[in-house]
């Protein structure tokens, strides 16, 4: 009974973690235009709000194995929710140090926090990664979307402005730290005698290792440029710009479908080649359908890519958890993908306007996404097969 009463502790302080670590950033977005006002800061100064966490997770998830190593997978969480819950309130000081500074905190803070959560996964519930990696990563979703469409309502309606608009999500990652407090009694993951750097070089020449490591950069190239792109592309064809704002939560809405069902689904299966291609067959038929220029459809096609979004989200957490052997192993091999991966992303937004500049159009750029969903395909048709990363 008591150790039924543990998990479920468990289980919901990963809820509430996941539902954290993706409203500091989505919620800039819509904001940009007060932020921009009130601190007189350029739009590439502004832009860098976003590619600093993003920079962030590419530096420091490699390291998060390090350190779960030498403290635990508890200790380090518990830094991670102080860092993140610090950054948020840093941001509301009235100074643009503050605001940047705040973010790079916040960023560390999620860098961490998302390499753990599929370590924990493995070791505390073996038998229903899918389902749980599924649940997770829709709180993930659904976090995002709820800061996107909620961000401008809280500044503007309920007048708190663009500071405390950001910082109402401290109060819930403060919450989240709260939840994961009865956990530092325990020590979730074992430690791994190898070195560090050891199993480091091993995952770098482990062939799959580096499939899983591409499929978590290309997803996540994808999902930052419509993040950051998808309003503009929308309010140029002549969508007004709050609405353009609610079709983008709307992307996210849909990908917590994408993020809960298809991990479910595809852990039951010894490989997961068919739903990866499912994915990038829908994905592919959506930017197809984006690059019509009229908004007729546009809920379609953005409503598909966003459950597409999802799942490939989803897939590439569910890869590092099924690929490893246990949970110091997937801290390692979460560690690697998310900094080659998210290394790797936060130069895709840049490339993604640099390509609209160049060619006047949006044909251009929508057509490097579907070079992406090829790159992406080959990456996780090759993570898909059943086989296990030996990294130590």
């Amino acid at each position: 009974m008591q150790k039924n009463h543990s998990k479920i502790l468990l289980f919901a302080a990963v809820i509430l973690i996941s539902l954290n670590l993706r409203p500091p950033l989505t919620g800039i977005g819509p904001l940009i235009g007060e932020i921009r006002a009130d601190t007189g800061l350029s739009n590439s100064l502004l832009g860098l709000l976003t590619t600093i966490p993003i920079l962030c997770f590419g530096i420091f998830s490699v390291f998060t194995a390090l350190i779960t190593r030498r403290f635990g997978t508890e200790k380090t969480m518990a830094f991670a929710l102080l860092l993140l819950s610090g950054g948020i309130f840093l941001r509301t000081a009235h100074s643009s140090f503050a605001l940047f500074a705040g973010t790079i905190i916040l960023g560390i803070g999620i860098a961490l926090g998302n390499v753990m959560l599929p370590g924990i996964v493995k070791k505390q519930f073996p038998k229903t990664v899918g389902w749980l990696t599924g649940i997770y990563s829709a709180m993930l979703a659904i976090g995002a979307s709820l800061a996107s469409g909620i961000s401008v309502p809280l500044s503007e309606r309920a007048g708190l402005g663009w500071r405390w608009a950001l910082a109402v999500w401290g109060f819930f990652s403060i919450a989240a730290l709260i939840s994961w407090l009865p956990q530092l009694k325990n020590r979730l993951p074992e430690i791994n005698k190898k070195g560090f750097r050891s199993s480091l070089r091993q995952l770098g020449s482990s062939k799959l290792a580096w499939h899983v490591a591409v499929f978590m950069g290309v997803q996540s190239l994808s999902f930052y440029i419509l993040i950051t792109w998808l309003p503009e592309i929308l309010i140029d064809r002549g969508m007004g710009s709050e609405k353009a704002g609610w079709y983008l939560a709307l992307m996210q809405a849909v990908g917590v479908a994408g993020t809960l069902l298809v991990p479910a689904w595809s852990s039951k299966r010894k490989r997961q080649q068919l739903p990866i291609a499912a994915i990038v067959l829908l994905e592919l038929i959506s930017l197809g359908g984006l690059m019509i220029p009229s908004l007729s459809y546009v809920a379609i096609w953005i409503s598909i890519l966003g459950f597409c979004m999802g799942a490939s989200f989803g897939m590439a957490l569910l890869f590092i958890v099924l690929r490893s052997r246990d949970s110091t192993a997937a801290n390692e091999l979460s560690g690697m993908s998310q900094s080659v991966g998210y290394s790797f992303a936060a130069f895709g937004p840049v490339l993604f306007g640099a390509l609209y500049d160049f060619s006047g159009s949006w044909y251009i750029p929508l057509g490097f996404l579907f070079l992406v969903s090829f790159v992406k395909l080959y990456s996780g048709w090759k993570s898909g097969n059943n086989a296990i990363v030996k990294s130590s």
